[in-house]
């Protein structure tokens, strides 16, 4: 089966202006951007037949061409980045069997987790959308509660049901829970990890509906799936001693870099 991945990206971020041509440190002390950081994960997974950056900014369009990077320019219009690799895939033509929307705000995600994404939706011939989460340690859950303190929208958390198919997302911690972890006990939160993988029919449906209520209170695109009664698999992906971080905020920068140096990565 053939596989596209696509990494959206926009400049006009309404938390982060400017977020995928920020530098990012590696534990070598040298800067790359978050966009060639992201294109670089999304190289480092086997079987895929075509990495390319999905954008609607010439500025992000130059700074990726530097680098390498296949660019396919989208419409400014498009309201988040299911959208825009919709759009991608229709400009790319081809024959791709699954389509994968790595976001380009997740530097650190390993190549397993697209991986074992792509092998899930395959082995599943009867769903079209898929996406990835990672139980939460309790340091990543303590940074998740830590953000929501201080008012910031950190990680988003999943809760799924006995078929692993999603029953929803937030921007909240879910489910509650009052007990303190240790650092590296798992803990019954699972983050929800940023990337998709689409059926090239559910994907070209997407753009056609109209955003709920819930997508437009969370601000999370995958919930447009949800609230048109698609199923969502969960696939429970393994940290294997990695850590994982979205860049949300500006606060995130060092603590992504402190990750990477902690992990050895350049």
């Amino acid at each position: 089966m053939s596989v596209l991945i696509v990494i959206p990206a926009r400049f006009a971020s309404t938390r982060y202006p400017g977020k995928p041509l920020v530098d990012l440190k590696g534990a070598n002390g040298v800067a790359k951007s978050l966009i060639r950081r992201s294109w670089e994960a999304g190289q480092s997974v086997q079987g895929v037949a075509r990495v390319v950056v999905a954008t609607d900014d010439h500025r992000i369009k130059s700074a990726a061409e530097t680098f390498g990077a296949e660019v396919v320019m989208t419409s400014p219009d498009c309201q988040n980045g299911t959208e825009r690799c919709a759009e991608a895939l229709d400009a790319l033509g081809g024959d791709y069997d699954i389509v994968v929307n790595l976001q380009g705000d997740a530097p650190l995600t390993p190549a397993w987790f697209i991986e074992d994404l792509v092998k899930g939706l395959r082995d599943n011939p009867v769903t079209d959308v898929a996406t990835p989460v990672l139980r939460a340690d309790g340091r990543a859950l303590n940074g998740f509660l830590a953000d929501r303190r201080a008012g910031r929208v950190g990680g988003t958390t999943a809760v799924f049901g006995a078929q692993r198919n999603a029953l929803y997302f937030s921007k909240e911690v879910i489910p509650f829970t009052d007990q303190t972890y240790e650092e590296d006990a798992p803990t019954p939160v699972f983050h929800h990890v940023g990337v998709y993988a689409y059926r090239p029919d559910a994907l070209r449906s997407y753009p056609q509906w109209d955003a709920g209520p819930l997508e437009k209170l969370e601000g999370l695109e995958q919930l447009r799936f949800l609230e048109r009664g698609t199923p969502m698999l969960c696939v429970e992906v393994e940290a294997r001693g990695r850590q994982f971080w979205e860049l949300n905020n500006p606060q995130d920068v060092p603590r992504i870099e402190a990750m990477m140096r902690e992990m050895g990565l350049d």
